[in-house]
């Protein structure tokens, strides 16, 4: 199997990546892996689709360490490929990284990932569905029950409306946000400073105004599916728990937060049953959940990480699991080949 991984740029792969684990789990399974980054796509006149990439065929390296400083070093020896040669093109690029620096590169998964599925290969996630969810009102696709009182504007008059209507306590946070940045919980005493939080804020554009979940001290669960179903391998499910530091809302692990084993509740398996048919329909193969309590935070389908600290989490090699779906799906490309669109392959 030849498994093409798109990232945003291959010098800012790290050792801890779920997309290197992919990769290096990948090569040990006895498959090829071909790396590259946004630049990387050529379309020709006859629209042959040729992308430049770091090839691995073997395991020449002895953790994923020195995998990295090898992927990192043969950025510039790249070699030329054809999109045909490839069974399956995971899309793990991250537009929200791009979106200031280099707004051309947020859609070129996207774009290019169409033009690969309409060639034969088997593009993971699907890139309709990804253009679907490229801003976060695709959050508010999903049913209210499961998911915080939400408001989006740039109206302050609205976001102060929204936070005296919410008891005084809301979370504020950008629209094209990502990381825990530019995150703000305002509380009944924070009515003096409120319009300079708004303002910072609004600097990325629109806000996105949350009720505040008190669960929220406690942490928030990261739970990975793939094929609209719970990752799970060797009875242990691909989860695990981020808890904020002290005195801090964010739980992101880069923002200070940090990690432990999670409770995966009857309320969490209810929330999974209820956003599978729109993950199926829009060809998700694999999303990263944010779930406090009984609530959906966030559904990240743009280069969901979290294997390897659910890996860390639980011992299991929650990526081999992962791998051999990968394998099922270019089996059954093999038998049924164009009988299914690329979105049934996605949750097939």
């Amino acid at each position: 199997m030849k498994i093409g991984l798109l990232v945003n740029d291959i010098l800012t792969e790290k050792e801890d990546y779920t997309t290197v684990k992919i990769a290096i789990t990948a090569l040990q399974m006895g498959h090829e892996v071909f790396y590259f980054d946004v630049e990387d796509f050529e379309l020709m006149p006859n629209e042959d689709l040729n992308f430049f990439a770091v090839h691995f065929k073997e395991l020449n390296f002895k953790d994923s360490k020195e995998f990295v400083s090898i992927l990192h070093k043969r950025k510039e020896k790249k070699e030329k490929f054809c999109i045909k040669e490839l069974d399956i093109l995971m899309l793990r690029n991250n537009p929200p990284e791009d979106y200031k620096v280099r707004p051309w590169a947020q859609n070129v998964g996207i774009i290019f990932g169409r033009i690969a599925a309409r060639q034969g290969v088997i593009v993971l996630n699907d890139p309709d569905g990804l253009s679907k969810a490229i801003c976060k009102t695709y959050f508010q696709h999903f049913p209210q029950e499961i998911r915080p009182k939400t408001l989006i504007t740039r109206n302050t008059d609205e976001i102060l409306k929204f936070y005296e209507e919410n008891g005084r306590r809301i979370v504020i946070k950008p629209y094209q946000g990502f990381g825990g940045k530019k995150v703000f919980l305002i509380n009944p005493d924070d009515l003096p400073n409120i319009n300079q939080m708004i303002n910072a804020v609004g600097e990325e554009g629109y806000i996105i105004a949350q009720e505040y979940l008190p669960e929220v001290k406690n942490g928030d669960i990261r739970l990975m599916v793939v094929n609209g179903l719970i990752l799970k391998y060797q009875g242990k499910i691909a989860a695990f728990k981020r808890v904020p530091k002290s005195g801090d809302i964010r739980a992101n692990i880069h923002a200070g937060g940090s990690f432990e084993k999670a409770e995966i509740t009857d309320e969490i398996v209810r929330i999974v049953d209820i956003i599978r048919p729109k993950l199926i329909q829009d060809g998700i193969f694999i999303t990263g959940l944010d779930i406090i309590g009984n609530k959906l935070m966030e559904v990240n389908v743009f280069s969901p990480g979290g294997l390897v600290r659910a890996e860390l989490m639980e011992g299991v090699n929650f990526t081999e699991k992962v791998i051999k779906l990968l394998e099922k799906k270019v089996e059954y490309k093999k038998i049924y080949r164009n009988r299914f669109s690329n979105v049934e392959f996605n949750t097939m």
